[in-house]
């Protein structure tokens, strides 16, 4: 399959976004994904159907797929090409319109009806336009729009207001004004939601923006001598040589070559305080050199870059639904229908109330202008792209929108302990050596073993004995949970591990790591790890919020236990394989909503089985396909503001759909009763979706913790 990923114009309400996604899956296309918050569609295409075809498909329905070239989109801007300038083309006309309509001022030329008829024409003409034909399309389609509203009550204002001006039947006939403020109020409605909407994206704007800077590249000539010369990163290919100097951006993700320097992150872990790289080091792409000077070799581009993966997980995420969204969804579906069959009810009953069809039909109009599907579809998009913006901006990455609901449930957390709870930064604090072994000969049977390992112990244990006389292995192997094994050219097999590998061999159960050769103890070693200084603090917010925490690990007993009593931890469950951690993750994940924290490698099982599996990763390791929520950075303290956006970006959800259904239950009524006339209707229902984006833009500055 072909994966699809197309930028759409045009949608402005969720009944768009559905059209769109019934269409496409009725071609049969896969994994559809629409986001109307930004347009961004994606989806898997079968062979039978041609991506041409379906592109104008898509067009035929009145939406517009922004083409692309070399890279660069093709903007053709058409004459009245967005709401805010047919907003403006239209005032003109309908300020004029509405003049006679002010108490004491006598314009006598406007109570013409065929001078209204010629200020109401193309105001008409420009909301048929737009309004009419993706209301004609999206009937053709099978999933009415709200523009079916808006054309309907602009249509029958018009049309029964010719009728009076063709059949001289009288001023009590003419409402060629409601046409046309219906219309031209609409228009700055729609204006104002777009632009709402569009600033619950600054998050992500601020990211995608910073892709793109200048690079200092550079070549040698044929005396191999060097020379820099500026481009544009989007120019750097893999294997190019980069010069970053004080205060530049990290054009793309590097290996350092050469040089020391401090590196500000604050774009992508959220955090201010630099950190300090030197040769060997990694650095990413969209950083800040605070001060230094580095020669890098460019690693990653385009795509391929952590930043570029940051941005395309938080689209994704904000292109899915959560639970919640799926009622709404369905009520926006059969909305439109709905309230045009309660419009013919109310000008039917309000006819034969009143015994005149002039208020009534007025009052029918107002149900319809009123009627407003727009804020049901946007409710849970909205407060969903400012929960994941505001996530992104300070380095908390949620990979889908159903793990920010999730967490307005989390009854327990389970964290790891190595690396999760501790700094994973170990130093050899003893070690005893066994069967008359020589001290050099032990260390030196260690590094060669421990050398192939990517487990933190390892990694220290190689660091401080670090040996150029190593052993080479005719064979070696690594079990998660065990350790390693290896055998020798001479058919000698080693072992390095935690207890489990001793296999009734008698011996201290408190030490980290055990060697054997041929299944005889040969000697162990004893590692100290410090506490994260924010574990404490962590672990007693989820107390204070009810949560209960668990640590759940491979060490021993004994040293689980005496982590767990330093920071408060409830409940300790040690000497677990990645296979018993699965288990019990999963026994957890039944009795209640269970939140799991690891460093995203050999929890990797236990994460993707928790209710919601979060990742201490580095930003290096934000592939990590196991955790729904990725913590950069590998900080822990940002726990906390994770659990807290998820429930308060649940809770604006729920005041967002509470204020789009109140709003319909309450207007429809008002107006189907006279108390709404069609002119205010378009102004209050273009109002109430600036309302709920500006809730869920509340969320950016709102205290969750």
């Amino acid at each position: 399959m072909e994966k699809i990923a197309w930028k759409v114009e045009g949608m402005h309400c969720a009944n768009c976004a559905l059209s769109i996604n019934k269409y496409l899956q009725n071609k049969g296309a896969k994994n559809v994904s629409v986001n109307a918050i930004d347009g961004d569609v994606s989806f898997e295409v079968v062979e039978k159907e041609a991506p041409q075809q379906l592109a104008q498909g898509i067009e035929q329905m009145g939406y517009k797929i922004r083409r692309e070239e070399g890279g660069k989109a093709i903007e053709k801007k058409p004459f009245l090409a967005n709401h805010l300038q047919r907003f403006l083309f239209c005032l003109p006309f309908t300020s004029v319109l509405m003049l006679h309509m002010i108490p004491g001022l006598h314009i006598h030329f406007l109570m013409n009806p065929w001078v209204q008829l010629a200020l109401t024409f193309p105001v008409f003409v420009v909301g048929m336009n737009f309004f009419g034909r993706s209301a004609v399309k999206s009937l053709r389609n099978g999933i009415p729009n709200m523009n079916v509203l808006i054309t309907v009550g602009a249509l029958a204002a018009f049309v029964y207001s010719l009728t009076g001006a063709i059949m001289g039947l009288g001023d009590n006939y003419l409402f060629f004004e409601t046409a046309a403020t219906i219309i031209t109020l609409v228009f700055f409605g729609e204006y104002l939601e777009h632009a709402s909407i569009q600033s619950t994206q600054r998050s992500l704007k601020a990211l995608a923006k910073s892709q793109k800077v200048m690079a200092n590249m550079i070549a040698f000539d044929g005396d191999h001598q060097e020379h820099i010369f500026p481009i544009e990163n989007t120019q750097l290919k893999v294997g190019d040589l980069v010069q970053i100097n004080t205060g530049e951006q990290v054009p793309a993700d590097c290996k350092i070559l050469w040089g020391e320097a401090e590196l500000n992150e604050a774009l992508l872990t959220g955090e201010s305080a630099a950190i300090h790289k030197k040769a060997k080091d990694f650095i990413i792409g969209g950083s800040v050199v605070e001060s230094g000077t580095l020669k890098a070799q460019v690693t990653a581009v385009g795509g391929d870059t952590v930043l570029s993966g940051i941005i395309n997980l938080v689209k994704k995420a904000q292109g899915e639904k959560p639970p919640v969204q799926q009622m709404a969804d369905k009520i926006s579906a059969v909305f439109v229908p709905t309230v045009i069959t309660l419009a013919l009810i109310a000008l039917a009953v309000n006819w034969v109330v009143l015994k005149d069809f002039t208020p009534a039909l007025l009052r029918s109009i107002a149900v319809l202008v009123i009627a407003c599907p727009c804020a049901m579809g946007l409710a849970t998009p909205a407060a969903i792209a400012v929960g994941l913006g505001r996530g992104a901006r300070n380095g908390i990455l949620f990979r889908n929108a159903k793990s920010l609901e999730l967490f307005k449930d989390a009854k327990q957390v389970v964290f790891d302990k190595t690396g999760t709870l501790t700094t994973g930064k170990f130093a050899i604090s003893n070690w005893s050596l066994t069967n008359g072994i020589a001290e050099d000969e032990f260390k030196r049977i260690v590094y060669s073993l421990e050398k192939y390992s990517s487990h933190p112990l390892a990694k220290s244990i190689t660091a401080q004995w670090k040996t150029g006389s190593e052993i080479r292995w005719k064979k070696i192997d690594e079990i998660k949970g065990l350790g390693l094994h290896a055998t020798d050219m001479q058919g000698d097999q080693y072992a390095v591990g935690s207890i489990k590998i001793l296999e009734g061999i008698v011996a201290e159960k408190n030490p980290n790591v055990y060697v054997t050769k041929n299944g005889e103890l040969l000697g162990w070693i004893d590692l100290q790890d410090e506490l994260r200084p924010e574990a404490k603090p962590v672990v007693q917010f989820l107390h204070s919020h009810g949560a209960k925490t668990i640590l759940l690990s491979g060490d021993t007993y004994a040293k689980s236990k005496q982590i767990a009593d330093s920071l408060g931890i409830e409940e300790v469950i040690a000497e677990q394989t990645p296979e018993q951690k699965l288990q019990k993750i999963a026994a957890l994940s039944k009795e209640a909503t269970t939140v799991m924290v690891g460093d995203g490698i050999n929890d990797a099982p236990a994460l993707a089985k928790a209710t919601i599996g979060i990742s201490m990763s580095e930003a290096s390791q934000l592939a990590m396909q196991s955790a729904q929520v990725v913590l950069m950075g590998g900080d822990l303290k940002k726990l906390p503001t994770a659990l807290g956006l998820g429930k308060h970006t649940y809770l604006t959800i729920k005041q967002n759909l509470f204020w789009a259904f109140a709003y319909n239950i309450v207007a429809i009524p008002v107006a189907a009763f006279g108390l709404l006339n069609p002119t205010f209707a378009a102004l209050v229902m273009g109002v109430s979706d600036v309302v709920l984006a500006i809730n869920s833009v509340r969320l950016y500055v709102k205290k969750v913790v």
